[in-house]
């Protein structure tokens, strides 16, 4: 297996945990479910498009306090959320950097 699909694989891994802490704080899950625009019933179909994975980890990261729980109960660097979402389709951020 080659290191980009073994990269892509852990990346996505890590995207489902993110997801499953996401959906295990009521809180959490209200306001990814608000910013999204996904009704909690249709989770399952998102999931299955392009990005979504990538756009799970864009939501960890865009708020360090969530970012920083994340992390520590993965017991992982917060860098490595980054790492992840940009090993996935549609994960590059490069739309947000300034021209």
């Amino acid at each position: 297996m080659s290191a980009t699909r073994e990269s892509t694989e852990a990346a996505e891994q890590l995207a489902i945990e993110a997801l499953a802490y996401i959906a295990g704080d009521p809180t959490l899950m209200s306001r990814f479910l608000a910013l999204t625009g996904i009704e909690a019933a249709s989770i399952r179909q998102a999931a299955a498009q392009p990005g979504f994975l990538a756009g799970v980890l864009h939501f960890i990261a865009a708020h360090e306090p969530t970012l920083l729980a994340f992390a520590d109960a993965r017991s992982i660097p917060p860098g490595d959320v980054l790492k992840a979402m940009r090993a996935l389709p549609l994960g590059e951020d490069a739309h947000e950097r300034s021209t």
